[in-house]
């Protein structure tokens, strides 16, 4: 395997933090072969049970993808970003999604019957849908009030805290809508 956290069509690897080693994958003839650290293994195709694609930005990634891989009660997580620097996390869109791509294709080839799940899991959707709907109430409340006592500047602000914070989560909340997919038909908004 490479140990460059860069990739090819069949290799990819990053880096999950700055003191840690590389994730390394290949898709070989035989399967997924994997080494995170000190564990590793090759998956066949056929014995992956479920793969989970979403979109997990983080403060210093803001386009952060992310493949759960299960198998045998066992998961991988694969990123689309990788540690550079202290400072710097360096996405790798093109090399995630042509890995993933290719993941699947083989998989497709193989015959596999995983399940292909898409975004979140319903109860945590539905309770970050509960929470953005409590805060839109919250603001609507709190800007009719600054317009009632002619607070007109905190009604600005309010509104300026409205749409950064739609901006912000509404892309989460979007992309991570829980469904399935198929193997011809991969989930765009969840690939960079």
């Amino acid at each position: 395997m490479t140990t460059s956290p860069r990739a090819s069509l069949n290799r990819y690897a990053y880096k999950a933090s700055l003191i840690g080693a590389a994730h390394e994958f290949e898709l070989t003839d035989n399967g997924l072969s994997w080494q995170a650290g000190n564990k590793s293994g090759c998956w066949p195709y056929t014995d992956i049970s479920a793969i989970r694609l979403s979109y997990r930005p983080v403060s210093m990634q803001s386009r952060r993808f992310r493949t759960d891989v299960e198998s045998d009660g066992q998961r991988i997580a694969i990123l689309s970003t990788t540690w550079q620097t202290v400072t710097l996390m360096s996405p790798q869109d093109r090399e995630y999604r042509d890995f993933i791509t290719e993941l699947h294709a083989r998989m497709a080839q193989s015959g596999s019957k995983a399940a292909l799940v898409s975004g979140v899991g319903p109860w945590t959707y539905g309770a970050g849908v509960a929470v953005l709907a409590l805060v839109g109430i919250a603001i609507a409340g709190l800007l009719l009030r600054a317009i009632l006592t002619g607070e007109y500047i905190g009604g600005l602000f309010l509104i300026g805290f409205a749409a950064l914070f739609i901006w912000q989560i509404g892309g989460f909340v979007v992309r991570n809508r829980p469904g399935e997919y198929t193997f011809s038909d991969l989930p765009k908004a969840l690939l960079p």
